[in-house]
């Protein structure tokens, strides 16, 4: 069967992403994406975050209908120049479509650029589909740009482009237990280290517990009213549920802010102001 071929990274899959591969899938069912493991960036000293993990921008690219995931070690071909990748891709895949965005570049010196996919099209026989800025608002649709909305709090623009939710999963782990105390129990997970960061608060958020999914609210940074902590932690109190979740993997998909952090006058000051939280989470 004839391959189209995709290239970039797609930290996310957003709408923008999503524009690219459908025009791959619209030339051919059998489509291989060529990404890589890391961020390119990182080969070059950059400080990278991510807006979701890789195994969860995988699955949303599989989801679409992508038929490979092919990801590739940067290093190993960093200083390989546009002209010789270009070939590796033509030899190995001999696609009838290779599909970028309109800033996709490769090769030693960005090279590789839409104008070099074009340009070669003829002579290694395949067509080269350029897929132009996706723009919401008249503002161009980035990984960038929602990276900034998340660590602004707009999280529901973020999701918005995301045309999905933003997501943090981790293992729960035990804390000081203290929600439990005044009637609000938690599932407290690590944040992601290489995820964005929004910033600290409480938000409402689907909980994933394997298929089950529950709403809550979650509370993202340093608790100054109970002050027992040196480093911020994810906190998740789910609504209607109480059972033990030590150790188990959870799904959190936030959906919005619904305050900043701020430190209350004592532990009945807090709990009256969860339960005005829990009732801004029952509105969604």
């Amino acid at each position: 069967m004839k391959k189209s071929l995709v290239l970039g990274f797609f930290d996310g899959v957003h709408k923008a992403h999503r524009a690219v591969i459908n025009s791959a899938l619209e030339c051919s069912d059998n489509v291989t994406l060529i990404t890589f493991k890391d961020s390119p960036a990182k080969y070059f000293g950059a400080n990278i975050e991510y807006i979701l993990s890789r195994e969860n921008s995988i699955q949303k690219i599989k989801n679409l209908g992508v038929a490979e995931i092919v990801e590739l070690d940067f290093p190993k071909i960093a200083n390989m120049s546009a002209d010789d990748y270009l070939k590796y891709l033509i030899k190995t895949y001999n696609p009838i479509s290779i599909s970028t965005g309109f800033n996709h570049t490769f090769g030693a010196n960005k090279k590789g650029t839409p104008d070099f996919l074009k340009t070669n099209a003829e002579k290694y026989n395949y067509k080269y589909i350029y897929v132009p800025p996706v723009k919401e608002n008249n503002e161009i649709v980035s990984s960038t740009l929602i990276k900034k909305y998340l660590s602004d709090g707009n999280i529901e623009k973020a999701n918005s482009l995301l045309e999905s939710n933003f997501i943090l999963e981790g293992r729960v782990i035990h804390g000081a237990k203290i929600g439990r105390t005044i009637g609000f129990p938690t599932a407290n997970i690590n944040y992601p280290k290489e995820i964005v960061k929004i910033p600290f608060g409480v938000y409402s958020v689907l909980v994933y517990i394997g298929s089950e999914k529950r709403y809550g609210i979650m509370n993202w940074g340093m608790k100054p009213t109970v002050n027992n902590t040196i480093e911020p932690v994810v906190e998740v109190h789910i609504l209607n549920f109480d059972d033990d979740l030590y150790d188990k993997i959870l799904r959190v998909e936030v959906l919005n802010k619904i305050r900043g952090e701020k430190k209350f006058n004592g532990l009945d000051e807090l709990k009256a102001q969860i339960s005005e939280d829990i009732k801004q989470c029952s509105k969604l």
